[in-house]
């Protein structure tokens, strides 16, 4: 009896501490306010309007509060923004640095140019476009890479933590020297290698062949139809925008971005990006084969043109993945995009940087896990 007894209180305790630290149903739970922000460029609705039980959402922005470096989190549902939250400093109006999120911009700046013919196609070789190294490069298999195999992460270029002096070359700018300096990992098209200056790259041949400067060309086909004001888009040193990261957005604009994709190049009825560049840019040509293959409820991750995509219990996912937690995130089949902006970690690759960006992950895929 007295070990029953004190099993019993003791069980007692631990469910009341659960109910004190959890994201369960409670008092401070009804105090949680995700209600959109009330500014005009979004339409706004409730989560049960659209068919969402607003408890879950509730746990959801319950959990978010917890993170360290989560700044924003914002839910759309059938086209209306049903839920917004900003934390840690975060607000409305923070433009912040997307980090690898820009690669799937520059991803959708290659449809463009393809559409307006600046590019031929995506199989026209990577060298086409430097011609002034053609004459310099002393490995036969970098003449093979195309466009389509840096789109893919398979040109065969290294991820540049692997080395320092990539890590270098890769913050330093003067890049087309690069495509000879760096070594090749792998032959091209053989293996994923996800290669931050292969996006700087796409983004050189988009300035290129556009003949104006990478944000030029996006804000005149892309921002300005989506109604969408950018901050800084980083540069080199010679002055052009990085392909790879550096573009800062409001975490409303970034959910417009999310939003085209969501609906095929579409917004407000205008057709911005092709629709086959939108399908196949979501498709899986790769798979991912290094320690972050599975994150949280998310599982089989591969990619696409520079856009990922995963599995999520019964769900697919396509998503854009910046450094410290910058996510745009498609639940294509149950019309919802989710987006987190976080604190950005320039630089900066460490257990600490990891485990905080590893809990916004956790989050969002447990949230998508638990819908129907």
């Amino acid at each position: 009896m007295f070990s029953q007894r004190y099993c019993y209180i003791f069980t007692h305790f631990i469910l009341i501490f659960l109910s004190l630290v959890g994201c369960g149903p409670s008092a401070e739970d009804s105090k949680i306010d995700y209600t959109p922000i009330a500014v005009s460029d979004w339409k706004v609705s409730t989560p049960d309007a659209q068919g969402l039980d607003p408890g879950t959402i509730t746990k959801l922005y319950c959990n978010a509060g917890k993170l360290e470096t989560i700044y924003s989190l914002l839910v759309v549902k059938n086209g209306y923004l049903i839920a917004e939250g900003y934390f840690n400093s975060g607000s409305v109006k923070q433009k912040s640095i997307m980090a690898s999120v820009t690669k799937s911009f520059t991803s959708a700046l290659v449809g463009i140019a393809l559409d307006q013919r600046l590019l031929s196609n995506i199989d026209q070789k990577m060298l086409d476009f430097f011609p002034e190294l053609a004459s310099q490069i002393s490995d036969p298999r970098k003449q093979k890479i195309t466009l389509r195999k840096m789109l893919e992460m398979r040109a065969g270029y290294p991820w540049e933590k692997t080395h320092a002096d990539l890590i270098d070359g890769l913050f330093s700018g003067l890049y087309p020297p690069l495509i000879e300096k760096f070594p090749l990992a792998s032959d091209p098209g053989t293996r994923f290698h996800y290669s931050n200056m292969t996006s700087n790259w796409i983004g050189l041949i988009i300035a290129r062949s556009s003949g104006i400067s990478l944000k030029a060309f996006a804000e005149k086909n892309l921002f300005t139809p989506l109604g969408v004001k950018v901050g800084e888009w980083v540069q080199d040193v010679e002055g052009n925008n990085i392909g790879c990261g550096g573009l800062h957005l409001t975490a409303r604009d970034a959910a417009k971005f999310g939003l085209l994709y969501l609906n095929n190049g579409k917004f407000n009825g205008n057709q911005i990006v092709p629709e086959n560049w939108v399908k196949n840019s979501l498709q899986t040509y790769s798979v991912n084969e290094g320690p972050k293959k599975k994150v949280g409820h998310f599982r089989d991750i591969g990619y696409g043109y520079h856009w990922w995509s995963a599995k999520i219990d019964n769900h697919r996912v396509n998503f854009a993945w910046g450094h410290g937690g910058q996510l745009i995130v498609l639940v294509d089949h149950l019309d919802m995009v989710i987006v987190t902006t976080a604190y950005p970690y320039r630089k900066e690759y460490s257990r600490a940087q990891w485990k905080n960006e590893k809990a916004i992950l956790k989050m969002v895929s447990k949230f998508v896990s638990s819908l129907t």
